[in-house]
């Protein structure tokens, strides 16, 4: 007899049974102490005995088919007796086996995406595995080549692309975005989580955006493929839809424009706004005026207010009631709303009602188009439960710093502000977190700085070392070989020419028995540890062995700081996920 049959035979509630492992995120079932446990990664196929029983809306109407609650799980811990069906509650003055009150045996796990997208995961018998395929259906893919990753990994940073269309799909949608609108990149953010999981940030791009969109190779409904031209000086969200671009094409334009390649996808249409909001019974937004658009529709007093449905989107879309009425303040407000609609579906109200887990459920995965490498309920679910991990206080929103386009008298696009942008992109490609994540980092890293920097150092003249341009401006290895000749008395140096290739930041490699060195021309030149690459020697003009100083392209003068890390303070208006602020 299976352990589904022999828990309905003794009378006790199978759903008591399966509890949660925090540390693996799955289901395990937790018998009694006489009885052995089983853990179940995934969906499982059902006993004989299941398939007699149908499931109720969702899969839920079975204890079979749901992904039960119970007490917490923790190695070593005595499974709590399970109480029979039908036996009285234990009475407040009387012991029982289990603490306070009763769990409920219907909490199921919610998992959510970017504020994008949430699914419940049903972990046992025939139901669920039904189920879990039905949501699967729900999922539409692109394969999108190798402008993506194909494989997702939990062990890893990641970077998914969060894209909302402008196109006419689904009921009721008529009157929204262009009527000939091919699916426009109207919304776009790059939400990058750190190998940690610690914190991630969500990078607004604005649709608005003058860039270059690179020649993108697509695959056809029949299996062919097919080049489509790339476009020069032209709007971001031209890099999706017209000419037949997909998410791919956005993705190698995201790549090209910050230097951070994308490794999914997930794209949404307006029926995403509407449906995930009704799911969670509305999502709490704030407003400094009272706000009375007669283009989006959108009407709401000053103050807090809930909104869901076609008042939601009403509220995402609204540009002229904003700021200055323009996509970058509509992209704060935007940010705002998803923020809020985080908390929400991370909250104790939605994690503990099995309706709206299943209305999320249902809405997410009817609302989202993903590549094929997370194609699969399977995959969505890891991808959600890494995600789960990051703190909402560590969630920071952002948007590109960008400036007035330049080659326009009436100001209606921006271009990237190149004195403020690439920082930005250095962090998030570095792994940098934009939140107080980071400061225990940089003092982290200060402290193994004064530990790499301690010992003996090497005289000046003693520092042998071979200075390339690895990406800074032409002339720069010049420029810092008389400074180490000449104010530094680092005679034994030398212009070794350009690098083999282009480094982000300046880095100085040296052999384990040129530590002595290396820590004296790090002190000379103000270089950071992150600067400080343990590697090989090479052999200089005089035949004997040297350091390399690779110049990179955040060389800004011989008389600077080289090597700074990404973690310094950065230029740029940013907000968290836990926070309540009020669009203005």
């Amino acid at each position: 007899m299976d352990a589904q049959s022999r828990g309905r035979a003794d009378n006790v509630d199978p759903a008591d049974q399966w509890v949660l492992n925090p540390a693996t995120g799955e289901y395990e079932l937790r018998l009694g102490p006489s009885a052995s446990q089983s853990p179940v990664p995934g969906p499982r196929r059902s006993s004989p005995h299941a398939a007699h029983h149908p499931a109720g809306p969702g899969g839920m109407g079975h204890p079979y088919g749901a992904a039960p609650g119970g007490s917490p799980w923790a190695p070593g811990r005595e499974v709590p007796p399970q109480r029979r069906r039908g036996a009285p509650e234990p009475s407040p003055g009387r012991r029982s086996g289990r603490s306070g009150q009763r769990k409920p045996k219907a909490r199921k796990a919610l998992l959510w995406a970017g504020g994008t997208m949430a699914f419940v995961v049903l972990a046992t018998g025939t139901a669920g595995y039904v189920y879990l395929k039905h949501l699967e259906g729900n999922v539409n893919t692109t394969d999108v080549g190798d402008a993506g990753s194909g494989n997702f990994s939990k062990n890893e940073a990641f970077n998914i692309l969060v894209l909302g269309t402008d196109k006419r799909t689904g009921s009721g949608n008529d009157g929204y975005g262009d009527a000939g609108s091919v699916g426009h990149a109207d919304t776009t953010i790059l939400l990058h989580v750190s190998k940690d999981r610690t914190n991630a940030t969500a990078l607004s791009i604005p649709r608005d955006l003058i860039v270059d969109i690179p020649d993108c190779l697509t695959k056809l409904e029949d299996g062919t493929e097919k080049v489509i031209p790339g476009l020069q000086g032209a709007r971001f969200n031209r890099s999706l839809g017209e000419g037949g671009r997909d998410p791919g094409c956005t993705m190698r334009t995201v790549g090209e424009v910050t230097g951070i390649k994308p490794d999914h996808f997930m794209m949404a249409d307006f029926n995403a706004v509407k449906t995930l909001t009704s799911a969670v019974d509305g999502v709490d937004v704030c407003v400094e005026h009272a706000v009375n658009d007669k283009q989006s529709k959108l009407e709401l007093p000053a103050g807090k207010s809930k909104v869901e449905g076609e008042q939601a989107l009403a509220f995402v879309r609204t540009r002229h009631s904003f700021g200055n009425e323009g996509d970058l303040d509509r992209i704060k407000v935007q940010q705002h709303f998803l923020a809020s609609l985080m908390r929400k579906m991370s909250s104790g109200d939605t994690l503990t009602s099995p309706t709206k887990l299943v209305k999320l459920a249902e809405a997410a995965t009817n609302a989202l188009t993903v590549d094929t490498g997370i194609g699969n309920v399977s995959t969505l679910k890891d991808v959600a439960l890494e995600l789960k991990k990051v703190p909402p206080k560590n969630i920071s929103f952002t948007t590109v710093p960008v400036k007035d386009n330049p080659a326009e008298t009436v100001k209606a696009t921006v271009v990237v502000d190149e004195s403020r942008a690439p920082q930005l992109f250095d962090a998030i490609a570095g792994d940098v977190s934009l939140t107080e994540v980071e400061k225990k980092r940089e003092r982290k890293e200060k402290a193994a700085v004064a530990a790499r920097l301690q010992g003996a150092k090497a005289p000046a003249s003693e520092v042998r070392v071979q200075v390339l341009n690895g990406g800074a401006p032409a002339g720069s290895a010049q420029q810092m070989l008389s400074r180490l000749q000449v104010e530094e008395g680092v005679s034994k140096s030398e212009n070794a020419g350009n690098a083999p290739e282009t480094l982000k930041r300046t880095t100085l490699e040296y052999a384990p028995g040129q530590a002595d060195q290396a820590r004296r021309l790090a002190t000379i030149l103000g270089m950071s540890g992150s600067a400080l690459k343990p590697g090989e020697s090479v052999t200089n003009s005089q035949g004997l062995s040297a350091m390399t100083l690779t110049l990179g392209k955040d060389f800004t003068g011989a008389g600077s700081p080289l090597g700074g890390s990404a973690a310094g303070p950065l230029d740029v208006e940013k907000s968290t996920a836990d926070k309540v602020e009020c669009a203005s």
